[in-house]
């Protein structure tokens, strides 16, 4: 379906879609027993690839290296990116709870804004700076039990992989890329290279459980993978400034799967901050969205 061809409805409905898609992402997480970060993310990344090569292949009508070939040197370090993003999720969500791992995603936008600005020059609107300023109070209402509960180092990872996603976004905007599925590729490539090399050097296996391996590898082809080829569709048709509105569908449902499932809460610290970044996100992307009707 082309982005001529498709209608606004359509495309929010995709877009919806791949949220709730990333949004079980924690559930799987918990299906995973002993496995640890690095073999994770080998397994999750090996699950990607069939799925976004078979995509591209189909998009293209034939062989993906083109798409491949075009997004060069900005792809790549957008895939270099999406490492640091993947596995600081990946680390996070195995030593914090959901609720706090997702919620500090959810910071990923206002670092974009940051690196746009500092990297690209990209003038960083007044409203965004006031979202960036609730956004931290936020992520200090959050982190701050963290610094005597021993959560530390997962508010770390996942802030260090809301910094990965923005690298990734900011590598495509640098040389102007709309399509951003070759590069989640590479992104799948170097980390089955990074999962594998990173397991070695700290001695451990990739030889996990059958279960993990299969809970990993469907989580890469279904969840992480249905989810960027639904999203992708969906962003043609879909303005920038909804989008990231629309993606917080993910960070608000995902606490709530594995609640009703397995459960897991959270503190009230945690979801206080989490609403005070969510409400951040929303002010930025209305105002965004305004601005483009204005």
């Amino acid at each position: 379906m082309s982005g001529g061809s498709m209608r606004y409805g359509t495309g929010m409905l995709l877009v919806v879609a791949a949220g709730v898609l990333w949004s079980v992402q924690g559930l799987v997480f918990r299906q995973i027993d002993t496995a640890g970060t690095w073999a994770v993310l080998f397994w999750r990344s090996v699950g990607m690839l069939p799925v976004l090569l078979a995509f591209l292949a189909y998009r293209a009508g034939g062989s993906p290296v083109p798409a491949i070939r075009q997004v060069g040197l900005a792809g790549a370090l957008g895939g270099i990116g999406l490492v640091a993003a993947f596995a600081g999720a990946i680390y996070s969500i195995q030593v914090t709870t959901i609720a706090n791992a997702v919620f500090l995603f959810a910071a990923s936008p206002f670092l974009t804004a940051l690196i746009g600005w500092v990297v690209l020059g990209e003038r960083v609107r007044g409203e965004t700076w006031a979202a960036i300023g609730v956004a931290l109070v936020g992520i200090f209402v959050m982190v701050r039990e963290g610094l005597h509960g021993g959560a530390m180092a997962g508010n770390v990872a996942a802030l260090l992989s809301a910094l990965g996603f923005a690298v990734f976004t900011v590598s495509l905007r640098w040389r102007k890329l709309t399509d951003t599925l070759p590069s989640v590729l590479m992104g799948g490539v170097f980390s089955i290279i990074v999962g594998a090399a990173v397991a070695s050097m700290l001695g451990q296996t990739l030889a996990v459980p059958v279960s993990d391996a299969v809970w990993a590898m469907a989580m890469g082809a279904v969840t992480l993978s249905g989810g960027m080829v639904l999203y992708t569709l969906g962003s043609r048709v879909v303005p920038a400034a909804e989008l990231a509105l629309l993606s917080n569908i993910e960070v608000m449902l995902a606490p709530l799967w594995v609640w009703a499932f397995l459960g897991e809460t959270a503190s009230a610290n945690t979801f206080l901050g989490g609403a005070i970044i969510l409400v951040a996100v929303m002010m930025n992307g209305v105002s965004g969205a305004r601005r483009r009707l204005a």
